[in-house]
């Protein structure tokens, strides 16, 4: 099937690399035609800029030869935005985030803060699709049952939450027939050991959320909003989680048992709305914060290749 996504602009919330889900979306999007914005994580924007500037991840820019054929072509970005979507505005920020080093020239790094820097830059109505591929968990490695009051809300708040606050925002600027997307998994309906810190209950409520927000938005903004769970990747968010055990008897003790036909794609389409969510086989998901360090150190040696 050829897509053609030939004047359309896509923003990409949570690309900070481009080894992650949202770096590989973007790539996909820009082979179909889209131009695209990106949002990243402020303690990651001066790696990322630098990444991009020495050329580092210039193979990982390629595009396939896509529609039209032709010459090589390259992901570009129209415009990189500071964004930490667990801020709806500035100042929602404490004080010791606004003014610490990695966020004090950057600019207005909230949701509200980019939603008016798109609009700045590209006029009223600027945007077809919105992907949400944001998680955080500072807790992930802890179970459940010993995850903080404070870690398990700040998971569901900068994993689910921030999708609110993106279709609140964003939802004036797109354009008729626009598209929002996030990036759920199954832990929102299974028990996988390992993928705490209330990442589990994020997801859930992201797929509740997603529900109404088709609902909603769809009557509100004219627009689709969707779930969907890509399916495993050892993305560096991913490396947070306990390896799975070798030993294919324990695997399925460990993530319990489906009947085949429940692992087959369903269609779930929202009362009288063009909301979709296709239910979810398992993917990488993971947190942001357990993989941060791992970031800066791994992009640190690549600049220094």
């Amino acid at each position: 099937m050829v897509i053609d996504l030939t004047g359309k602009r896509a923003f990409v919330a949570g690309v900070a690399d481009d080894s992650g889900f949202g770096f590989a979306i973007a790539k996909a999007l820009a082979a179909a035609g889209a131009t695209i914005c990106v949002g990243t994580w402020p303690p990651a924007l001066g790696i990322f800029t630098k990444l991009l500037e020495r050329g580092k991840i210039e193979q990982s820019l390629q595009l396939p030869g896509g529609k039209g054929g032709g010459g090589a072509r390259k992901l570009e970005f129209e415009r990189i935005y500071p964004l930490d979507a667990a801020f709806d505005s500035l100042a929602d920020a404490p004080a010791e985030v606004r003014d610490n080093k990695r966020y004090r020239d950057v600019g207005d790094f909230s949701v509200q803060g980019v939603a008016a820097r798109l609009r700045q830059d590209f006029g009223d109505r600027p945007l077809d699709i919105v992907v949400h591929s944001l998680a955080n968990a500072p807790e992930v490695k802890q179970p459940l049952l010993d995850t903080s009051r404070r870690g398990y809300l700040e998971a569901v708040s900068v994993s689910a939450y921030s999708n609110i606050s993106l279709v609140r925002h964003l939802g004036p600027l797109m354009r008729p027939e626009g598209s929002f997307l996030s990036l759920t998994y199954m832990a929102g309906e299974r028990v996988i050991p390992g993928y705490g810190g209330g990442m589990s209950s994020a997801k859930a409520a992201l797929e509740a959320d997603t529900r109404t927000l088709a609902y909603e938005a769809g009557r509100r903004f004219g627009v689709r909003v969707n779930a969907i769970s890509a399916g495993p990747w050892a993305s560096r968010a991913a490396s947070a989680l306990p390896a799975a055990p070798a030993d294919p008897r324990r695997r399925r003790r460990l993530h319990g048992s489906l009947p085949r036909q429940s692992l087959r794609p369903r269609d779930h389409r929202f009362d009288r709305v063009r909301g979709l969510r296709l239910p979810h086989h398992g993917d990488g998901g993971g947190s942001g914060a357990a993989a941060s360090g791992v970031l800066e150190r791994e992009t640190q040696a690549r600049l220094g290749a």
